[in-house]
């Protein structure tokens, strides 16, 4: 495969994978936080912050190369529903920006760290309009919106990540080809940015709106700032063929997968079992590059991948 992304590069010639972070919002809960508020995890930003950075210096411990924001679930729509002003939320989500950062920066101070490591990345996590909701809509797409209000919708939140200091933009858990197309569109309004955009996907072919996972997969990969594209918070049992349907893609491809449980947003609860195996070699070998955990991953999971893929790759 030959790809042309600056930012990956040094982690793909090195150790040939680039390793994700898993969880934020249900490590949180792990870890006592009630996230049963419609900002979820963006709510942390204001009532404890520094766990949020924690969970990101563990991750890095765990050896992610990679550590995303707390701002999946933060737009200014969503901040001023809950009576946060305007102001509060522009220092709020640079606030999730630098706590991401100060733990990267924490993390990096130690020379014990360097040993046989490049220096992480940090990319500003910007969800679906779906998670603005609060109601599992990322799971669906169905938003009764047009191209044009999707662009309006996240182009503040945008702009005000373009403004920090993240290293590279991570669309998550998008629905739709339509929602992927507003977000290439809107991306170009920052061209010194790159980002990777990932799928939210229903089955073995299809992302959750209903299109194919490959045709999506195709359009996003047509931009000159997308650095990788894939799939996040999807059944691990649904990976394989999906990767599988994406091979002619010239990005790296990427995947963060859940624990397999499916979350029910009307009871607010996972159902179902989790699947046993997470098995990150598979993936790797079905052509995934760029490899994490998404919901109900924890640090121990991206340690234990990490390890995994590097005696695959002796």
């Amino acid at each position: 495969m030959m790809f042309e992304l600056k930012l990956l590069e040094p982690f793909l010639e090195q150790q040939g994978f680039v390793m994700l972070d898993g969880a934020l919002a249900t490590e949180l809960e792990r870890r006592g936080a009630d996230l049963n508020h419609p900002l979820w995890s963006a709510n942390m930003l204001i009532e404890a912050p520094e766990m949020i950075r924690q969970i990101s210096q563990d991750y890095l411990k765990a050896g992610a190369d990679i550590i995303v924001t707390g701002t999946y679930q933060a737009s200014f729509e969503g901040f001023e529903k809950a009576g946060i002003s305007r102001a509060r939320a522009s220092n709020l989500m640079q606030l999730s920006v630098d706590l991401t950062v100060r733990a990267r920066e924490a993390f990096w101070s130690s020379d014990e760290n360097h040993l046989g490591r490049l220096r992480p990345l940090v990319a500003a996590s910007i969800g679906p309009y779906g998670a603005f909701l609060a109601d599992g809509g990322e799971y669906h797409g169905n938003y009764g919106l047009d191209k044009k209000a999707l662009i309006e919708f996240h182009r503040p939140r945008m702009t005000e990540l373009a403004h920090s200091d993240a290293d590279l933009f991570a669309f998550e858990t998008i629905p739709s080809k339509l929602e992927a197309e507003a977000l290439i569109e809107l991306l170009a309004e920052f061209p010194q940015r790159k980002a990777w955009l990932s799928f939210s996907c229903k089955d073995e072919e299809h992302v959750c709106h209903g299109e194919p996972f490959a045709d999506c997969a195709a359009l996003v990969a047509t931009s000159n700032q997308i650095i990788a594209v894939g799939i996040n918070c999807t059944s691990p049992q649904y990976l394989i063929p999906l990767l599988d349907s994406a091979q002619d893609i010239n990005k790296p491809l990427i995947v963060y997968p859940n624990s397999g449980e499916v979350w029910v947003a009307d009871e607010n609860r996972w159902s179902g079992a989790a699947c046993e195996v997470q098995d990150a070699t598979a993936w790797y070998d079905a052509g995934a590059r760029v490899i994490g955990g998404c919901c109900r991953t924890t640090p121990d999971d991206i340690a234990r991948m990490r390890a995994e893929l590097f005696v695959h790759l002796e």
